[in-house]
């Protein structure tokens, strides 16, 4: 990742990072590696992921290692070997890199990289409806908010869900030559996936399927309602999708996602949902969870699609010397001014000093092109004075100051 694409990621990650904390969510940080079991007890042994997409090795001790592959099942296991979740309540969120073994293109990369979110303890809807409304304020943080639309379903409980899917394969074992290929592959192990087909034909035999909100219980519909009815009164617009199931086992009651036309075939940036049954199918005790995972590579292909330039990271300050033997004077002052404007500035001033000599025509070329306001001049009139002289690079006036009056120059709101 060069600078460039850095400085929008690093933009993009302040954002929802901030966002995140204002709801009180705390940040963990989980390994990249863990054992396979993890995976394919959490993720499900009959998913696309645990099936062919998990990078696997086996250690010196012969144990079965995997890259993460998504952050969940990680969280989980993390809060509950230490635990903190028992009959308690947490809110977190993790960001880093997950991997999988796919067929690379645009949105879609071996190495990927996501924020995650994780609500523990909270039985309700309310928290599914904060889980939403977080992705919401991310989109209109990040100026991106038209062109993301989000879709939501339930699963049901886990045995709705169960009789679902035996009412599937029921109705497409009979059409089981006429499905794709990935669709037959999955029609044992994790037919619900097979709502998911990309694939023309395959949809049209889903026409006359058993449809899923036949199947959902009384608790999870008036679950579903009350959801809506919270997002109705937080204005966040929604289209209900009956096919939306979600890729992962561990899924059930509420699956949301938020999806773009933008770039292509990649159309999720965040997706989520409640997997109430996961830390006890983890050993642990039976526990309410929800959460969401955002693919920070698509949120930043969006943001490029939207805002072309990446967020400006100019310097502000440029401080120029006159001759070798001020370097370190000029050295000592960007530390002292740095330090001063880190504990005074809301959002500290990026000050530079200049590198490789030159006179101070050359060094105020330099300022310029470097797309800095404000220039310091440190000659050796200013060091004998212990003063500095500050040039405004817009209009070219200049002062000289001491240095606790250039920095409350450099300090006032409109600079």
């Amino acid at each position: 990742m060069l600078p460039l694409e850095a400085r929008r990621w690093r933009h993009i990650e302040a954002h929802v990072h901030a966002i995140l904390r204002s709801f009180a969510y705390e940040e963990v940080q989980l390994p990249l590696l863990e054992f396979t079991e993890l995976f394919a007890r959490g993720v499900g042994e009959a998913t696309d992921i645990v099936e062919k997409e998990m990078y696997t090795l086996a250690d010196r001790d012969g144990d079965s290692l995997s890259l993460r592959p998504e952050g969940t099942a990680s969280c989980v296991r993390a809060l509950q070997e230490h635990g903190l979740l028992y009959n308690q309540t947490q809110r977190v969120f993790y960001s880093g890199p997950m991997f999988r073994y796919e067929k690379p293109q645009k949105g879609r990369y071996r190495q990927f990289y996501q924020i995650g979110a994780e609500a523990f303890g909270f039985d309700g809807p309310d928290v599914d409806a904060e889980l939403i409304v977080m992705g919401a304020q991310f989109w209109q943080a990040l100026g991106i908010s038209e062109r993301v639309y989000l879709e939501i379903n339930t699963l049901g409980s886990g045995g709705a869900r169960e009789a679902y899917r035996q009412a599937l394969v029921d109705f497409l074992t009979p059409l089981a030559a006429e499905l794709d290929e990935d669709s037959q592959r999955r029609l044992h192990t994790n037919p619900m996936r097979i709502l998911d087909s990309k694939n023309e034909h395959t949809q049209s035999l889903l026409v006359d399927a058993p449809r899923l909100p036949d199947f959902v219980d009384a608790d999870s519909q008036r679950h579903f309602t009350e959801l809506r009815s919270l997002l109705d009164d937080f204005d966040v617009a929604y289209r209900i999708n009956p096919n939306l199931v979600r890729g992962l086992d561990y899924y059930t009651h509420t699956v949301f996602e938020w999806l773009t036309d933008d770039l292509g075939a990649q159309g999720a940036v965040c997706a989520g949902g409640r997997y109430n049954g996961l830390v006890e199918r983890l050993g642990g005790k039976a526990t309410a969870a929800a959460g969401f995972a955002m693919g920070l590579d698509r949120v930043a292909l969006l943001h490029e699609v939207v805002h072309q330039n990446a967020p400006s990271e100019a310097v502000d300050v440029y401080l120029c010397y006159g001759g070798e033997a001020l370097m370190s004077a000029a050295q000592q002052a960007g530390v002292r001014l740095r330090a001063e404007l880190s504990k005074q500035a809301a959002e500290p001033l990026k000050l530079r000093v200049h590198m490789g000599g030159g006179s101070f025509k050359k060094q105020l070329k330099r300022a310029n092109a470097s797309g800095a306001k404000w220039a310091i001049l440190l000659g050796a009139e200013e060091l004998n004075n212990n003063e500095l002289t500050l040039k405004n690079l817009v209009d070219g006036s200049q002062q000289t100051l001491s240095e606790a009056a250039l920095l409350m120059q450099l300090l006032q709101p409109n600079n």
